[in-house]
């Protein structure tokens, strides 16, 4: 897997600021109840508090994130005032919500007013301070360690020479040199051991993580070759066309840098959505528990031999295969081939040209089990794959999991394999049978260069809605 800037420091620094709400929180509750002087009217019980606390701080990290404190621009920024601005933001808001909640459902989340008064106060001096310490303890190791980004540098432009300068004499920022593709002019003399005659060339002897591009030659190439090795791709601009460009510049030394997305889904988004899928999966298993146990048993009643549940490989982020688990829905005699070698089997291969025409879909298909028209009508059969959005294989919402042979019919493969695949996804909830392939594809990668933590929710929203309408079910 590509390793992605900053990904790691955006750990840390959400563990750190895990640590530093449950803290404010603390400390705020002691100095209510041991340092203030005025009389309380509730029960001392701080564990209890803070266990409350605790349980919230998936919340927090969600506005942490929408405030753009995990943003790298932000962290990365040479001016630390947008970040105390942020953190203060972050702050008021955090106490307004939790307050907000506590007043129209009545929860007991802050005995006092006083509790929320200092928490908000500590939380932004400990929100900073944990950033403090992470930038310090960033620097040492990056200075110390060999590992790190790996970076492919391409273009006859002094912004070339410039940027090398940086790498090799910043190694605190965290990026690590592994080749230029440039003339010998733009390349130091000590440093021509790292020098390539082809970005080809470079790509396939170096495991590198992103591209900076300084000149403007065969962008689209260079551009295109990023996304098929799910690498970051910068483009650094000329002086006198950065007024021009638009995109989300970073300062790599006193270089400005276009970050070129092929999703928004990086970075504190990955995060975020990783943690909803946590969240929001470990609720859907809890009630789906006993719908998928009352399945299991129909479906394995229906045939004692064979196992009620089927797994088969797909293809997720970074072209990783995964192993998909569904309640068995397909003849056991037909389990594990491909349409056309099913039909086949079964002397009947005029059905292999009506289910291609058909978007993979054939009315009454014999391969499948009685109760599979049922459980594959409904969307039950896949309630199974909870368990790989929990293990991290795919995520609640994304692009179809890809079985590696269709990789053929996807001109655009390296784009769908840039995020995880999905439970279910935007072509799902816009008429899933009902719509072609080739509108299935586009759907899908709207979806993958469009992400937003909103439109999750609505196509979430949306799946529910489809489940129990069976609208485009089959």
């Amino acid at each position: 897997m590509k390793k992605e800037p900053g990904l790691v420091y955006v750990l840390w620094l959400m563990f750190g600021d895990a640590l530093a709400i449950v803290a404010s929180f603390f400390f705020a509750y002691l100095v209510r109840t041991n340092l203030d002087s005025r009389p309380f009217y509730f029960e001392k019980d701080p564990w209890t508090f803070l266990l409350s606390v605790l349980v919230l701080i998936p919340i927090w990290w969600i506005i942490l994130a929408l405030v753009g404190l995990y943003s790298r621009k932000v962290y990365n920024g040479r001016s630390r005032l947008p970040e105390i601005a942020r953190a203060f933001a972050a702050s008021v808001l955090g106490m307004m919500i939790l307050v907000s909640y506590q007043f129209f459902t009545k929860a007991s989340l802050f005995p006092s007013r006083a509790v929320a008064l200092w928490a908000l106060i500590f939380c932004f001096v400990m929100l900073l301070f944990v950033r403090f310490i992470a930038r310090f303890l960033r620097r040492a190791l990056n200075t110390r360690l060999t590992s790190g980004i790996g970076t492919i540098i391409i273009g006859n432009n002094k912004n070339t020479e410039r940027l090398i300068e940086h790498i090799v004499d910043f190694p605190e920022d965290g990026f690590r040199l592994k080749g230029i593709v440039a003339g010998n002019s733009f390349v130091p003399e000590e440093l021509r051991k790292y020098q390539f005659s082809s970005l080809a060339a470079a790509l396939e002897e170096t495991d590198a993580d992103v591209i900076f591009q300084t000149d403007e030659e065969r962008t689209e190439y260079v551009y295109a070759e990023s996304i098929k090795h799910h690498m970051r791709y910068y483009f650094v601009p000329t002086e006198s066309s950065l007024s021009s460009h638009i995109g989300e510049l970073e300062l790599i030394g006193g270089t400005p840098a276009m970050l070129v997305k092929v999703t928004p889904l990086v970075g504190s988004a990955r995060i975020v959505k990783r943690i909803m899928d946590i969240v929001l999966g470990l609720i859907a298993v809890i009630i789906a528990a006993i719908p998928m146990g009352v399945i299991w048993l129909i479906v394995k009643l229906s045939d004692i031999k064979h196992s009620a549940f089927y797994a088969e490989y797909r293809l997720s982020r970074y072209n990783k295969k995964v192993k998909i688990y569904k309640f068995r829905s397909i003849k056991p005699e037909y389990s594990g081939l491909s349409p056309e070698e099913a039909f086949a089997k079964m002397g009947r291969p005029e059905l292999i040209e009506k289910y291609r025409s058909g978007g993979d879909y054939i009315k009454d298909d014999p391969r499948v089990t009685k109760i599979g028209h049922f459980i594959r009508r409904t969307s039950l059969d896949e309630l199974p794959q909870l368990i790989n959005v929990l293990k991290g294989d795919i995520s609640l919402v994304g692009p179809r999991a890809l079985v590696p042979g269709e990789l053929r019919d996807y001109g655009d493969r390296s784009l769908l394999l840039s995020v995880k695949s999905g439970l279910t996804g935007l072509a799902q909830v816009s008429g899933r049978r009902d719509i072609s392939f080739e509108e299935r594809r586009a759907l899908d990668l709207y979806y993958i260069q469009n992400w937003s933590f909103w439109l999750d929710l609505q196509i979430l929203l949306r799946t529910i809605a489809v489940v129990i309408t069976g609208r485009g079910a089959k």
